[in-house]
């Protein structure tokens, strides 16, 4: 998995400061989420649901709200309204990108937030809530008595919310209180999952059964029992994950199941930057890439960093072997790895390795294991050089893959 920056224009021009978290492979779905009010999308509940939803193979952008963390624009002068707004032009930026979202996920007023934009989104197929608030005034419960009566009489006030300073207008105010969520729920016409700690000290239990009693079928409820608002705990934000991939895998496009092809691994691209791929080796999945200074997206290892972490696998692979076989006092083996090119010499490829051994070794075990470093399969396939079949260039159509 990789994350990359994904920074967007919002209807006022603000740059919004985004993060997509990618599987290791192709996605076979794009997700939105909508973080908490004032928390940002760097809080622990988005960056481990996201992750963990790519992990599933859905990406997922998460953003700043205007005003907040890295995007640009004035806190004071947004509302829930904006908000709501700036979820349509995120949606639209990753349409215009060829990543158009079809689950739409809000935590807390972020997930008033995006029951509010689905009716502006036509292709979102799927909308998850955590903890999320039924009237969108219920954020003001955060808001002192005394800071909304110097709202209401000088129109802001300086208000801590999160633990963190903020100054909150009465445009804010009057915004939250004319939104009918109860009627956008209504209509929403799209799968709805609610998630909601039973007991949510910030935004109660109740709220989630007004949401369900509001919303048609298909819906659903799930109890992140023990969870606080903020899912704080990170077990409590992977579960929530968890459920919501399981949850969505009904409504959106199928995983692709890769075809066995014969071969030990495979390299596609992702269409994420110029060389992005995604690998296949055995059973393992992951992302390979260039760095930044040649043009890649610096998100994965370069192809001699993959030839390199070869060697030193077989390296510590067959040193391991050796330990175990002649039982000498072995705790842990560590192989580093590096390559260079000698334009002058024959061969101009050079691998360099560095091994560390933990373990009470004496000279002439020393000497033994460093033998064996040179015995290693890809090791001898390197130095003797290699023998290859002819090219099998299949050329097939989007619809044949």
């Amino acid at each position: 998995m990789s994350t990359r920056p994904f920074d967007f224009a919002n209807a006022a021009g603000h740059r919004l400061s985004g993060r997509l978290e990618l599987p290791a492979g192709p996605p076979h779905a794009w997700a939105l989420f909508a973080h908490c009010f004032t928390c940002g999308k760097d809080n622990l509940a988005a960056v481990r649901i996201a992750r963990r939803l790519a992990g599933a193979g859905i990406a997922v952008l998460r953003f700043d709200f205007t005003g907040l963390g890295a995007s640009e624009g004035d806190f004071a002068a947004t509302n829930f309204s904006l908000n709501v707004a700036d979820l349509v032009a995120a949606a639209a930026a990753m349409t215009a990108a060829d990543m158009p979202p079809t689950l739409l996920i809000g935590h807390s007023l972020g997930g008033a937030a995006v029951l509010a934009a689905a009716g502006s989104l036509p292709d979102i197929l799927a909308v998850a809530t955590i903890a999320a608030p039924f009237d969108v005034a219920h954020v003001l419960a955060q808001v002192s008595p005394d800071a909304l009566a110097e709202i209401e009489r000088s129109g802001m006030a300086d208000v801590r919310l999160g633990g963190r300073p903020f100054t909150l207008g009465k445009q804010f105010v009057d915004d939250v209180r004319k939104h009918d969520q109860n009627a956008r729920i209504a209509s929403l016409k799209r799968p709805l999952l609610l998630l909601h700690a039973p007991r949510d000290k910030v935004v109660t239990i109740d709220n989630a059964t007004q949401i369900f009693l509001a919303a048609h079928h298909p819906k659903s409820y799930v109890s992140l029992d023990g969870a606080d608002h903020l899912l704080s705990n990170p077990r409590d934000a992977d579960f929530a994950a968890d459920m919501i991939a399981a949850w969505a895998s009904r409504y959106l496009p199928a995983a692709i199941t890769a075809v066995a092809s014969g071969y030990d691994a495979e390299a596609e691209e992702t269409g994420m930057g110029k060389f992005q791929l995604a690998i296949r080796a055995g059973q393992a999945a992951f992302i390979a890439d260039e760095p930044v200074s040649v043009g890649g997206l610096g998100s994965g290892p370069s192809p001699y960093d993959l030839l390199c972490a070869g060697l030193a696998a077989c390296t510590t692979m067959t040193l391991r072997l050796y330990a175990t076989s002649k039982g000498g006092p072995v705790e842990r083996i560590r192989t580093a790895v590096g390559h260079r090119k000698e334009a002058d010499a024959v061969p101009p490829d050079v691998f360099t390795r560095q091994i560390t051994i933990v373990g009470d070794l004496d000279d002439a075990q020393r000497a033994k294991l460093g033998g064996a470093a040179d015995r290693c399969p890809a090791h001898r396939t390197l130095e003797q050089g290699s023998r290859f079949d002819d090219v099998d260039v299949r050329i097939v159509t989007e619809e044949t893959l």
